[in-house]
């Protein structure tokens, strides 16, 4: 019972913001059509269910124009239920896919806001697979909830509707035992009701293990998928290491998962089916047991009987809902237990960012970014680099070096405001423009346009200037597929994505410019010649480098060095270059 309220108050949680939305005018409007529609449906049902004692009393008494006229009630009551039945289907998708759109448009802004995506892979979190959640299980959980709160509304008022109807008719026919007449008050009602009861106790104590083998199963699905995905994302990298048959082993274990979970899956279900199917082919024949005495003992007529049996098939399936629905309930559950997840992951990585002991990056009335008393910590707790009083200098070209591991990218991440482990302050300059450009630069799937003005829409920049940026970094050559659509991190060589990724940053003109190695594919006159484009066509724009090469000493101003002290890493500024030019030679 505390699981079902857990569950309950979940989906309620997810379920209702939608209601509350700027769409929800058109949302409550196709809920309550559904719903009326379903009430409709019922009715309908009873009127069915009153037309089957006149119809089979027809045919007893061999009357041909009542049979004529119930003819035609049937076929007035069937269209009608036809309609509506289309409709409902119709107005349910609408429903749907107005909601699906909402929720999935919500999960994705709260999960992409503030690098949160981000924060939750450094954390570890436990919610696998954002694709999945954000895809299959907002999908299943709006069409199952729907459908699942549908089915139980029809339910409540089917067994509201016919509870009367059958009370009804355990006077007009009496339990009949042996010959005997035994006088108890609604006792069809009282057998559908221990009938139901006793299916669904044993359709949970048997079916129950579903609900942890459904989430499981979705979990090794979506885990098969995501790495299947990664093979092909780095084919090249496979192919050349001759790296085929490891694939072939990892994403073997990875399946065998699925499969051995699938037959769990298939055994439980196997006896669940058992119960459910015997469950539903007793429930056919058993009103007409309890009722045939009655008739034959000539208390009720062929269209009561009939009429009967039917009130009690209808009593008998609204008190299964849980039998008839376990499966799905097991399924719906484990989708609400994901999305479950999925939010508080998002929600903690939120907070990681607000929590005391984060690092707080400031905006400043200077021109120069200020590191006051900053620490930097692993996601472990273990320190990582410790700085205090100091500046990157506006227009200074920075060559920031140390060994590997000294936490270099880290620093990167801080100063962007993604990484939230550690303490102290990162004061940046008011409405400054940061941008970062690791060693393998990201492009969007689309068009190469697209591709290199990302994150400013297609439009933001001419073609005229995008081919002059293109011919700045030695790419003339791509000046002519601006609008091919084209996978460009698997299409073009790392040196080539390096080179557009200094033609992004021509093109958008940051006032702080970050090179985390982002030149290290290119030989030595080649990251040259970049470096002189950058501090020619961006004269104002500040330049700080991580690197290893001794080339690019003479590309920078100043050089600062991660050095140990203790458990962790200081920054140390070291002389200045030299009589270095501004650019560097090539």
């Amino acid at each position: 019972m505390n699981n079902l309220r857990s569950t309950l108050a979940i989906v309620w949680r997810i379920a209702i913001p939608y209601f509350r939305s700027e769409d929800k005018v058109a949302g409550r409007v196709l809920l309550a059509a559904v719903i009326a529609i379903e009430l409709a449906l019922v009715a309908i049902d009873v009127l069915v269910n009153q037309w089957q004692n006149r119809f089979y009393n027809a045919l007893q008494e061999y009357n041909w124009s009542s049979f004529i006229w119930e003819i035609g009630v049937f076929a007035v009551l069937a269209t009608t239920f036809i309609v509506l039945a289309i409709y409902q289907l119709y107005l349910q998708q609408w429903l749907q896919i107005r909601w699906r759109r909402w929720l999935t448009e919500t999960y994705m802004r709260h999960w992409l806001d503030h690098a949160n995506h981000y924060r939750m892979q450094l954390k570890g979190d436990a919610a696998d697979n954002p694709d999945q959640r954000m895809s299959d299980d907002v999908k299943q959980f709006v069409e199952q909830t729907l459908s699942i709160t549908v089915n139980l509304l029809s339910s409540i008022v089917t067994l509201a509707s016919f509870v009367v109807i059958l009370w009804g008719l355990s006077e007009a026919a009496p339990l009949t035992l042996f010959g005997m007449e035994y006088n108890i008050p609604g006792y069809l009602v009282w057998a559908a009701l221990l009938y139901a009861i006793a299916g669904t106790a044993l359709t949970h104590w048997i079916g129950s293990p579903l609900v942890n083998l459904r989430f499981e199963q979705q979990r090794f699905e979506a885990d098969f998928r995501f790495n299947l995905v990664r093979v092909r994302e780095n084919s090249e990298q496979i192919a050349l290491l001759r790296g085929e048959t490891a694939e072939h082993g990892l994403l073997s274990t990875r399946y065998g998962r699925v499969v051995q979970n699938w037959y769990q899956i298939m055994s439980r279900t196997k006896r669940l089916t058992a119960v459910t199917s015997g469950y539903s082919q007793v429930a056919t024949i058993f009103p007409y047991v309890i009722v045939a005495p009655a008739y034959f003992a000539k208390k009720v007529q062929l269209g009561g009987m009939m009429q009967t049996a039917s009130a009690f098939s209808s009593v008998q399936r609204a008190l299964s809902f849980f039998v008839n629905t376990y499966s799905t309930l097991a399924e719906w559950r484990s989708t609400v237990a994901r999305l479950d997840g999925f939010e508080m992951s998002i929600a903690n990585a939120a907070r990681m960012a607000e929590e005391p002991q984060t690092i707080d990056v400031v905006s400043h009335a200077g021109d120069s970014i200020e590191l006051a008393q900053l620490l930097l910590k692993l996601p472990n707790g273990l320190p990582l680099i410790a700085a205090d009083g100091f500046s990157i200098k506006s227009s200074e070209r920075t060559l920031l070096t140390g060994p590997s591991g000294a936490g270099k990218s880290t620093l990167f991440r801080a100063i962007a405001g993604v990484w939230p482990f550690g303490s102290g302050a990162i004061s940046v300059p008011g409405h400054a423009k940061l941008m970062m450009l690791p060693q393998r630069p990201y492009f969007p799937i689309g068009t190469l346009k697209a591709a290199i003005v990302y994150p400013a829409a297609a439009e933001a920049f001419g073609a005229d200037k995008i081919k002059d940026a293109l011919a700045a970094v030695g790419l003339p050559q791509l000046a002519d597929r601006l609008e091919e659509d084209g996978h460009w991190n698997r299409m073009l060589s790392l040196g080539e994505q390096q080179r557009l990724g200094i033609a992004r940053a021509l093109l958008h003109a940051p006032q702080f410019l970050f090179l985390d190695e982002a030149t290290a594919s290119l030989d030595e006159p080649s990251e040259a010649r970049l470096y002189r484009v950058v501090a020619e066509r961006l004269p104002q724009t500040t330049v700080v480098s991580i690197g290893h090469r001794s080339t690019l000493h003479e590309l920078h101003d100043r050089k600062v060095e991660l050095i140990r002290d203790g458990d962790r890493f200081a920054l140390r500024p070291t002389a200045q270059a030299a009589d270095a030019p501004a650019g560097g030679a090539e």
